[in-house]
């Protein structure tokens, strides 16, 4: 590896000279992180050279103008800037890159310093398949890793674009793209999933179990009634989590879930206020039996308590005086 530097000597370069790695596929550099990393360079210095490509570029006078292009380090050539140094110390390759080998070197470098999100890294695999023709086996070689590593970071990219980005902003971890991924034929329940995740801070663990009773309740919903469906949302509706109805030869059970106290405590707030409502409104209803208000219309046939053959009496029979007594 030696061999494939200048002189195998490091040099200082100003860095104002070093373009950025066109092919790097780190996208995203956390702020905090580069100003801790620029507050030891004041102290230490750059303790790792970059490294680097020359290249000599004609000028209208006949003379040449020298650039570097960066193909490793660009957090330490980041940081460098931030720190104020003028100059930073590179390795120069001797033979010019290809693309291929600045995106390899580039991708190496972060995956060995774990410095690449999994969405950058994702993308990264995805140039070298698609790009450069590599094959998973392939690029898993490359970088150290499984082959099923690379497959399952590539995955990553078939989830919607506002999940991908939820994962690159730190609302969700890399873990949980896999209960994600189980619902990828299922955007409606991926999307709440995706976002019961972040307002519930739900663990992986819990997102794993939720996407398992999705997939358990496609199957049973294969055979689950009408009227048993309809019953379910409108429950999932009032208690604003998932609900479960299990019916039974004589009877069945009703499943609600939670995942905090919080939760469980809203869900029964729900019932007692649902209860209370009801027993209000017998009582409202029995007061205005006992006491209508005054005004209100009542039916006067509702008053005539009288028996159905005497209602057939004649009106001279009903109102006759010996009917009556003294």
């Amino acid at each position: 590896m030696a061999s494939q530097f200048y002189n195998n000597s490091v040099f200082w370069i100003e860095v104002d000279k070093i373009k950025p790695n066109p092919h790097q596929p780190r996208k995203e550099f956390d702020e905090g992180q580069l100003r801790g990393l620029a507050d030891s360079i004041r102290q230490y210095g750059v303790l790792q050279a970059l490294v680097v490509t020359r290249q000599e570029i004609p000028k209208e006078d006949g003379g040449l103008a020298v650039e570097y292009e960066l193909v490793a380090g660009e957090r330490r050539l980041r940081a460098s800037k931030l720190a104020g140094l003028s100059q930073v110390p590179v390795l120069i390759r001797v033979a010019e890159d290809s693309d291929l080998m600045k995106l390899e070197l580039a991708i190496i470098e972060n995956i060995q310093r774990e410095d690449l999100n999994a969405v950058d890294r994702a993308r990264a695999f995805a140039r070298l398949a698609e790009e450069f023709k590599f094959k998973h086996h392939q690029i898993a070689d490359k970088v150290g890793k499984s082959r099923e590593y690379v497959s399952n970071s590539l995955r990553i990219l078939s989830l919607p674009e506002v999940i991908i980005q939820g994962l690159v902003e730190g609302k969700i971890t890399e873990g949980h793209t896999r209960p994600l991924l189980m619902l990828i034929d299922r955007p409606a329940e991926q999307d709440t999933l995706f976002k019961e995740i972040m307002t519930k801070q739900l663990t992986v663990r819990e997102a794993e179990a939720i996407a398992r009773r999705i997939a358990l309740d496609r199957i049973r919903r294969k055979d689950i009634d009408p009227l048993t469906q309809a019953i379910e949302q409108e429950l999932s509706s009032t208690f604003g989590t998932r609900v479960h109805i299990l019916r039974g030869d004589n009877g069945g059970k009703i499943s609600i879930e939670f995942f905090s106290e919080d939760e469980l405590s809203g869900i029964l707030n729900v019932i007692q206020k649902e209860k209370s409502e009801k027993i209000k409104s017998l009582e409202q209803a029995r007061d205005a039996e006992k006491n209508p208000a005054e005004g209100d219309a009542i039916d006067p046939t509702l008053l005539d308590d009288r028996s159905k053959e005497e209602k057939e009496e004649n009106d001279e029979e009903l109102y006759s005086i010996r009917n009556f007594s003294i």
